[in-house]
């Protein structure tokens, strides 16, 4: 009851400051406000709510379906381009078990922007799931990379795909500063990723290599360390 009580008073404060603050603040402050007058032992189906919520708004990619993925949804060139947040993460392999916070604040960020209709669309990645993916951008866990995809001009050329990726820490990353890549704009001081394993301007993609060079890149991370100097010695042994 006082629970319950206590987020009904907070409402219309919540409500008057929405008035004088960006959506994407208001959401945060009043879910700042509300988690604090959660129990933590009520913070499990918070949890799990947010996860619901955040399925629903993220769309998982994988190897076969990413460059279907990943396109402008508009084909009208005056409507600039489209952006998007990918969130790479991971299990035991990948992000060596510290994922699991990010985890729950990804899918609260998600919850979060659903309600704010000029946020970016959303995906995420599990590289222990998807290896090969992750190999083939070079892409790792804990990371979001905020992509804006071009949309095709009234000439027929279409511009360079922008990508800047950002670093997440695994003990300090909060749901705020992720709201944040997009209501703040952070993404704007990461420099812009021009390399050549970038998936969409970068020259293995464009010479159509660059799901071959995941699975090559894949299989080499995975030869156990013994099977390489066993190769190296027969090597040696026959040619020097």
């Amino acid at each position: 009851m006082r629970f319950a009580a206590s987020l009904i008073a907070i409402l219309p404060l919540t409500t008057a400051a929405q008035q004088q603050k960006p959506l994407g603040a208001s959401l945060q402050s009043w879910f700042d406000k509300a988690k604090s007058y959660i129990p933590n032992a009520a913070l499990a189906p918070v949890a799990s709510g947010a996860a619901k919520a955040a399925a629903s708004n993220v769309v998982p990619l994988t190897k076969d379906n990413w460059q279907s993925v990943l396109t402008p949804s508009t084909t009208d060139p005056f409507e600039g381009p489209e952006s998007w947040m990918v969130f790479f993460s991971g299990g035991n392999k990948t992000c060596y078990g510290k994922c699991t916070g990010l985890e729950q604040a990804w899918n609260e960020s998600a919850a979060l922007m659903a309600a704010d209709p000029s946020s970016p669309r959303l995906a995420y990645v599990n590289c222990d799931r998807q290896p090969v993916l992750c190999a083939s951008w070079s892409a790792g866990p804990p990371t979001i990379w905020h992509i804006q995809l071009p949309v095709v001009q009234a000439d027929q050329s279409t511009p360079a795909t922008t990508i800047r990726i950002l670093g997440l820490n695994t003990t300090t990353t909060t749901t705020k500063e992720i709201v944040k890549i997009h209501t703040d704009k952070t993404y704007e001081k990461k420099p812009v990723y021009e390399g050549a394993l970038h998936p969409f301007n970068g020259w293995v993609a464009k010479y159509g290599l660059l799901m071959p060079l995941g699975y090559i890149m894949y299989g080499f991370a995975n030869i156990p360390s013994w099977a390489f100097m066993i190769g190296i010695s027969m090597f040696s042994r026959f040619y020097m």
